[in-house]
């Protein structure tokens, strides 16, 4: 008796094989892009809250402090207290910008990528 379970599956089973293995990893990276959208939103959101809460409350500190230890020179060196002032908010100006360039360079969707590079070099190695 020939055993009828040891034939190989036809062309068709397996192209439907591979039709569901290429949907469930289109829907993979799908799901992961979708995943990597939502914290990139929030990671923005997050920045411009902190980065208006910054700028509002620097400025008021700021004007006050700057105002007060001013008006406590005598008349004669306020010019000067004036200068130094401006020195430091532009030195701390820079600061603050450096640290903003710094946090902008995260790079977006940085594991979608990764995982699109890896699925790259896996077709390519099936040639």
């Amino acid at each position: 008796m020939a055993d009828t379970n040891n034939h190989s599956p036809g062309f068709f089973s397996l192209l439907r094989k591979l039709g569901r293995t290429g949907l469930g990893a289109l829907r993979n990276r799908g799901e992961l892009l979708s995943v990597e959208w939502r914290e990139e939103n929030a990671r923005l959101s997050e920045i411009m809250v902190w980065a208006i809460v910054l700028g509002f409350l620097a400025i008021a500190g700021l004007s006050l402090a700057t105002v007060t230890i001013i008006l406590l020179f005598p008349v004669e060196y306020r010019i000067y207290a004036f200068a130094g002032f401006a020195v430091l908010y532009l030195v701390g100006a820079l600061v603050a910008w450096l640290n903003v360039k710094a946090l902008l360079k995260h790079e977006p969707f940085a594991e979608s990528l990764s995982q699109l590079k890896k699925d790259s070099v896996w077709l390519e190695s099936l040639k």
